[in-house]
């Protein structure tokens, strides 16, 4: 019996080998392939040609149970330069107890499904990469944690409330991420501030800032306010479909310019809401006061409700040292907060004005909501009786119509490549709200070169979001009053988007105003186009003197006609601006690395 005994356990142990070496190297070889190595550690070090015993255990990075077992005990792949998104195949590592991602350059999500990928995981640390979107409620079923290290990422939204209930943990920090909301409450262990700092959201637990608690307010919202709200959409929506199909451009002025139906349409909704009429003054307050109300209620699943006094405070009372910008819808001021960090505070001229009110709901609907790398990154809000803030990252550079017309000594730092990294950036902001936004399009319909903001790096940020619209597509195709009325919306609104673009690549590419160029002297912007392209001479001419001769007029070249195909009169002929967003980066590729990664995967929206 005892060497039946023997003879099995030893059967079962080679089984158990045997199987671990397969799926082990399948974990390891599906880690290579996922993952780009530009510095070379993988590639040089994880030979699979080799077939000797457990030769995976001397790859770099790679512990084993037992240096004679291919059963993969950690993963070390901190700090070797490893580009990409979290590599799935992990889960076939099935023995491993330890995972160090950290210091590299991996991006997108945390899986939601992490616990069933690392499931016997005691260390897991996916610091100081750039992961975004929430972390996964998922993550407090590992069960086995001891330590979990997610700080300097881009994570953004709550902590979930079931990761202090983990029984081993020990070590935790989310420090220097977009994080809001109350912090968890261990119940094993005490997590000291200093795991939470540089997260301007959170509160609660060992941080100075106390969470407010916040009590929906109640909305008397009857059969009669609904049919006067449904009532005014249809009719705007019937006159936008009229003037789609039958009036595609409008004349007006004394200088017969000629506008879009977007502008048009957008002209009349803004006029109707302005008239006061007996419907909308149901239970005390108007029906747009109540649409505005309840999308502000519900941005605050997304972005932090904050205090006034603690803004106040930040902006030394909104002191004039600190104003940084003047808008159309306030005064933008830098603040700093107590942890060292900076933010951007700006403050509503008059906060019961109706126009500003709606812009301010729509940026806060629209940046609360999405999260992408070349969008203004907005923190929180704020709303008082006779106050409302909204509350950014601060960035540093200013806006790109500073730097454009400024004086030649700033403006000459703009050089050709820069330029191509601001337009190639732009253009994938734009494609990504136009074509990757989950299930809807977001036109921005306000481009220029003063709402693009440049971080440290000379990363665009689209900012200035007042005016967006957003347009469901799968809505209006289920609707029989706007059946086939989807491409005369994209006209509209998206190719509004496009010529805006164009005019921006125009600036960039002769450092005149944007004003200027659209104001040509026959005023037909294309014909000056046209006219410009004829010769090389009215070409040459028609360029910023500070990047033209620079060994980049091929270059140039190329993205002016990128521009002049953007701003043809017929919004049908233009192209859509994931097609600019391609023709910009093909011919960029010179100067700037763009993301290979497909645009639906470039960022997060919270649907």
């Amino acid at each position: 019996m005892q060497f039946l005994s023997i003879l099995f356990w030893s059967l079962l142990g080679s089984f158990t080998a045997a199987v671990a070496t397969e799926t082990d190297i399948s974990c390891l070889k599906s880690i290579k392939a996922s993952l780009e190595d530009p510095f070379g550690y993988l590639n040089s070090s994880w030979d699979f040609s080799n077939n000797t015993e457990a030769y995976i255990c001397r790859f770099a990075g790679v512990d084993c149970w037992h240096p004679d077992e291919s059963r993969i005990l950690n993963l070390r792949l901190s700090d070797m330069g490893l580009r990409g998104r979290f590599p799935l195949g992990i889960q076939n590592c099935t023995s491993l107890t330890g995972l160090n991602l950290s210091n590299n350059q991996l991006q997108g999500p945390i899986p939601l499904n992490i616990s069933k990928i690392v499931p016997f995981v005691t260390s897991l640390d996916l610091s100081s990469n750039n992961f975004s979107g929430e972390i996964p409620s998922n993550i407090a079923n590992c069960s086995y944690l001891n330590f979990l290290k997610l700080d300097h990422n881009r994570l953004t939204g709550h902590i979930p409330e079931k990761i202090g209930w983990l029984p081993k943990i020990k070590s935790f920090s989310v420090s220097d991420n977009l994080l809001s909301g109350p912090v968890p409450n261990f119940v094993n262990v005490t997590v000291l501030a200093d795991s939470y700092v540089n997260n301007v959201g959170l509160c609660g637990g060992p941080l100075e800032i106390r969470c407010r608690v916040h009590r929906p307010r109640k909305f008397d919202y009857s059969f009669k306010s609904g049919f006067a709200i449904g009532y005014v959409v249809f009719g705007v929506s019937v006159a936008a479909v009229h003037m789609s199909y039958c009036v595609p451009w409008f004349s007006v002025g004394k200088r017969n310019k000629m506008i879009t139906v977007a502008a048009m349409v957008m002209l009349i909704i803004r006029r109707r809401k302005n008239k006061k009429v007996d419907a909308d003054q149901l239970s005390g307050g108007s029906t747009v006061d109540f649409l505005l109300q309840t999308q502000i209620s519900s941005s605050e699943k997304y972005v932090t409700r904050m205090n006034f006094r603690d803004l106040s405070t930040a902006t030394e009372n909104f002191s004039q040292q600190n104003i940084i910008g003047v808008g159309q819808m306030g005064t933008m001021y830098k603040a700093a907060l107590p942890n060292g960090w900076s933010i951007a505070v700006k403050r509503l001229f008059n906060p019961q004005h109706s126009d500003l009110e709606e812009q301010f709901t729509s940026e806060l609907n629209t940046l609360g909501r999405l999260r992408h790398q070349n969008l203004l990154t907005l923190l929180g809000f704020c709303i008082e009786p006779k106050e409302k803030l909204l509350v950014y990252k601060y960035i540093s550079n200013g806006s790109l119509f500073d730097w454009l017309h400024s004086t030649d000594d700033k403006k000459r730092i703009l050089e050709w490549p820069l330029r191509v990294k601001i337009a190639v950036g732009v253009a994938r902001g734009l494609a990504w709200l136009h074509h990757g936004c989950c299930n809807f399009w977001v036109a921005h319909l306000n481009i220029s070169s003063k709402i693009i903001l440049l971080d440290q790096n000379f990363e665009p940020k689209l900012s200035n979001f007042g005016k967006a619209m957003h347009i469901n597509p799968q809505e209006i195709n289920s609707s029989r009053s706007f059946s086939m009325d989807i491409e005369f919306l994209e006209q509209c609104f998206l190719k509004e988007d496009v010529f805006n673009f164009g005019i921006l690549l125009l600036e960039l590419i002769t450092g005149k105003n944007a004003t200027s160029l659209k104001n040509s002297d026959d005023g037909s912007l294309d014909k000056w186009i046209s006219d410009v392209s004829s010769s090389s001479f009215c070409m040459y001419d028609a360029i910023d003197k500070l990047v033209i001769g620079q060994g980049h007029d091929g270059e140039i070249f190329e993205f002016f006609r990128v521009a002049y195909k953007c701003v043809v009169g017929l919004p049908e002929k233009r192209p859509n601006m994931l097609d600019v967003y391609n023709a910009a980066r093909i011919i960029g590729e010179r100067y700037y690395v763009a993301d290979n990664s497909e645009i639906s995967e470039q960022a997060e929206i919270k649907c």
